[in-house]
């Protein structure tokens, strides 16, 4: 409304200043060239407004001329961009149709530009189609701007196909383009690793150090891992070069448990037992495992069982914390040493909750100890259900033996603990043990049964009828009185299986009786047939007369 207004307001204007300038009376008088022009004051305006629009519009035209390739061009980089920001917008989404469609214009419109060939090969990924996505990404590695993005897509798509060697070139070359470059120095060192390359995996990581990318402490707790990985690919090879992997491996971390274990072992077997003691007290100190146990029971091999039993002690005394490691590398040497009553009180502790190393120990003790094969048998099934022990454990996966990469490519990812652990939501526990229900009254015995009808011979020519088929009813069990004194009921099964100790415990060869509900008494035939007489579908029979009145009359 306001528009309309302002319309006829200008509109009122002109005609306004249109007969003014009418209504002015004179004459003007122009001399150009030899030539004399006389007109009215009117006309001379009107003139000088009709040469301006003239003017003004062949300006317009000429500047439109001049402007239109660079307007061309911008209303294509704005049709490009709005397909970029669409395209990248339904990638998100998930869309690849429409992420296609807008691939497609981007490409037209903009040509190779950087994100025209990120929408391209996202596109391609999106929607399945590998071999379109690594040109893209190929294309990427030809401009130096998109060179980075381009390599890290082929070494993603390389990793897809498991195409472990283009992986590793892929990240090499990201790596010598960019060294502080976090993914290819962390893709690099794993892939090394993977390859049992440690003396690459060790300039990877160096690199990586000098970049930056890794902080002293991880520094030095994984150079200490690859070393003592290094040192066990060489331990059949070249033990000395592994022993000096071991040994600067516990130098850069004395907790390492691997580490530790591998360098008492070489020390032990060189004749250094005092150093190896030392390596192996300050990493039990940290961190009690099992394989550190037995190196230190083994640094001398020519020792007695007393002699081991006596070093053990002294383990067993720095044990930190309420770790069972000590109880139970104790409890081994004391049974090779025939220590019976040290190794029961070692255990002793650890019965509460035993666990599988806890049982077999404790089914070796009662073998050893008293021959009684029975126990050691009951032990050992309790193993079978007991409570897992710690273990090598990295991504899901239980390792025998500890090593420096996990099967998923991580480095320094294996941790003793008990696999269980892992799971991610509560343990569910088993329901306590409920009593049995009691048992359903048996059902009424109906008066009577129907029987089927005799089958009457078909005659000669006409197909015989299909029997009829009556389901008699259900027979009912016959109580019989119970011989013991307490009632019989079915036994419940608990969650789990307990074992009877001693002369209580079960022989196999002996059947354990289960429960069944019987159909019949074992003596009773089932329910009584009903006469003929009384069933619906028979006729009743003539009355029988006595013998003498059908030899009478």
């Amino acid at each position: 409304m306001i528009r309309v207004v302002i319309f006829f307001i200008i509109l009122g204007a002109l005609a306004l200043a249109a007969g003014w300038i009418a209504d002015q009376q004179g004459s003007v008088t122009i001399v150009w060239m030899g030539r004399q022009i006389t007109t009215s004051i009117g006309i001379m305006i009107w003139s000088f407004v009709a040469v301006a629009v003239v003017a003004a519009a062949l300006w317009s035209i000429l500047r439109a001329l001049v402007r239109a390739p660079h307007a061309a061009r911008r209303r294509r980089e704005a049709r490009g961009h709005h397909a970029l920001t669409h395209g990248l917008l339904a990638v998100g989404a998930g869309d690849h149709r429409a992420a296609a469609r807008h691939a497609r214009d981007a490409r037209r419109l903009v040509g190779q530009q950087p994100l025209a060939l990120l929408l391209d090969a996202q596109s391609a990924q999106l929607r399945g189609d590998r071999e379109a996505a690594e040109r893209s990404f190929a294309a990427m590695t030809k401009h130096e701007h998109t060179k980075l993005l381009g390599l890290r897509g082929l070494f993603i798509e390389a990793q897809r196909k498991g195409d472990v060697a283009a992986a590793r070139r892929h990240a090499e070359s990201a790596l010598d383009a960019a060294p502080a470059l976090p993914w290819s120095a962390r893709a690099v060192l794993e892939l090394r690793c993977a390859a049992g390359d440690w003396a690459g995996a060790l300039a990877a990581l160096d690199r990586s150090q000098r970049a930056g990318l890794v902080d002293k402490e991880a520094y030095r707790r994984q150079r200490a891992v690859l070393l003592t990985g290094e040192a066990q690919a060489l331990a059949g090879e070249d033990r000395e070069a592994a022993k000096a992997a071991a040994l600067e491996a516990v130098k850069l971390a004395p907790d390492l448990v691997p580490a530790a274990a591998l360098a008492g072992t070489f020390l032990g077997q060189a004749g250094e037992t005092r150093r190896a003691g030392r390596i192996v007290e300050t990493a039990w100190r940290a961190h009690p495992h099992p394989d550190l146990a037995d190196v230190y029971l083994n640094l001398r091999p020519g020792d007695s069982s007393r002699q081991k039993l006596d070093r053990m002690r002294k383990l067993a005394q720095e044990t930190p914390g309420s770790s069972p490691e000590g109880a139970l590398a104790l409890a081994r040497a004391a049974i090779a040493a025939q220590d019976f009553a040290l190794a029961r009180s070692s255990l002793a502790p650890l019965l509460a909750a035993p666990t599988q190393r806890v049982a077999t120990l404790m089914a070796e003790l009662e073998e050893q100890e008293h021959a009684d094969v029975g126990r050691a048998r009951e032990w050992m099934a309790r193993a079978l259900t007991a409570a897992r022990d710690p273990a090598w454990t990295a991504d899901g996966f239980v390792s025998e033996r500890w090593m420096p990469v996990s099967p998923s490519g991580r480095l320094d990812a294996f941790e003793w603990k008990v696999p269980i652990a892992e799971l991610p939501g509560p343990v569910i526990e088993p329901r306590p043990r409920e009593e049995a229900p009691p048992l359903a009254p048996p059902p009424p015995v109906p008066e009577a049964a129907k029987q089927p009808e005799p089958t009457k011979p078909s005659e000669p020519g006409k197909p015989a009828p299909a029997p009829t088929v009556v389901e008699p009813p259900p027979p009912v069990a016959k109580a019989e009185p119970p011989q013991a004194s307490e009632p019989i009921a079915p036994s419940t099964v608990g969650p789990e299986s307990e074992l009877k100790s001693g002369s209580e415990a079960t022989s196999p060869a002996e059947p354990q009786p289960t429960p069944v509900t019987l159909l019949h008494a074992p003596d009773d035939p089932g329910p009584e047939r009903p006469p003929a007489s009384e069933t619906e579908d028979t006729k009743p029979e003539p009355k029988q007369e006595g013998w003498w009145r059908t030899l009478f009359g």
